[in-house]
């Protein structure tokens, strides 16, 4: 079996047999849940857009996969899988939850750990592999969302039904360049889905969004040196999605990514309006303040005091100005 763009499996005389070898060689390790009376004819295709694959199954009687239990992953799963019914119910089950998924509603499962996917009669129905890196979604999030009927919201279904349709209708037509801009357009309205979830969920219990706020801003000052820090990397700290973050943060009048900006800026002005004989140079005092670059420093810090920070730093010291 190929995997290449729009490749078709051939049913043959064992047809479950074969949906289970590519499910098995395009997503995980799957084994029938127990033998057919007689072989249940089906096909199996895959489609890439970019980053994102397009799983298409078609079975033409009842068959039960099932992944079984295989080694902790303690950073979280690579992918996970969007389970999209079309003709016929699918049952699902993962994390001891069971759910019978028809068309109109979505499922979700972490192909890494164990999970069963079951159909009664005849069947078709979509599987999307995202890679859980551009989702930037906790894997607590995540958790929650498998083996359950997801309900997409009329904000994010107004999109993501209609363009979940279309490739399916037209994966093998589109061009790779176009194709691989709509994988893109899938996770981000995926991602908005888990973050509608989450939000619907709230954040952690013992915390208020005051006080949440309140905890993130400390977490920003304590890694405010390391160039890594990010709202994906903030996010993931406190259990909420990357949406929830920058709702969060509507009310404080800046961005979150703004408020690192300008934090690391005053913190190196501070350093650079000292007195002394010997002064840091610029390149020091950007860096130990997770500035990337030289560059990137001077056009931040210039954004903020009007200067580039070398000429800044003559003007304030000139003045007699210290800090």
């Amino acid at each position: 079996m190929s995997t290449g763009t729009g490749t078709a499996v051939s049913p043959g005389a064992g047809a479950s047999t074969e949906v289970a070898a590519a499910l098995s060689l395009w997503l995980t390790p799957v084994e029938e849940q127990a033998a057919q009376e007689a072989p249940v004819r089906g096909a199996v295709t895959l489609h890439h857009f970019g980053y994102v694959d397009m799983i298409t199954c078609v079975a033409a009687g009842p068959l039960g996969l099932t992944r079984g239990p295989g080694p902790a992953v303690e950073d979280g799963p690579e992918s996970v899988a969007l389970l999209v019914p079309g003709a016929g119910a699918v049952l699902v089950g993962q994390d001891g939850r069971s759910a019978r998924v028809e068309s109109g509603h979505l499922a979700l499962l972490d192909p890494g750990r164990a999970f069963s996917v079951e159909w009664e009669g005849p069947t078709r129905f979509l599987l999307f592999r995202l890679p859980v890196h551009a989702l930037h979604v906790p894997t607590a999030d995540l958790r929650r969302a498998t083996g359950r009927v997801l309900t997409p919201p009329p904000s994010v279904d107004a999109l993501l039904t209609p363009l979940l349709r279309y490739l399916d209708e037209s994966a093998a037509r589109l061009p790779a360049g176009v194709a691989e801009r709509l994988g893109g357009v899938v996770i981000d309205a995926v991602a908005d889905l888990l973050g509608e979830l989450s939000e619907e969920a709230g954040p952690p219990a013992q915390s208020g969004p005051r006080q949440l706020v309140l905890a993130i801003r400390q977490y920003i000052e304590r890694y405010l040196g390391d160039p890594e820090l990010s709202a994906e990397r903030i996010a993931a700290a406190h259990f909420i999605s990357v949406r929830y973050l920058h709702r969060l943060f509507e009310g404080e009048g800046i961005t979150v990514s703004r408020l690192i900006q300008r934090r690391r800026v005053e913190q190196c002005a501070r350093e650079l309006s000292r007195r002394g004989r010997v002064s840091p140079s610029l390149a020091v005092v950007a860096a130990r303040w997770g500035f990337r670059s030289p560059a990137h420093f001077s056009r931040a810090f210039k954004a903020v005091h009007g200067h580039p920070p070398q000429q800044w730093r003559r003007l304030v010291l000139g003045s007699g100005t210290s800090s």
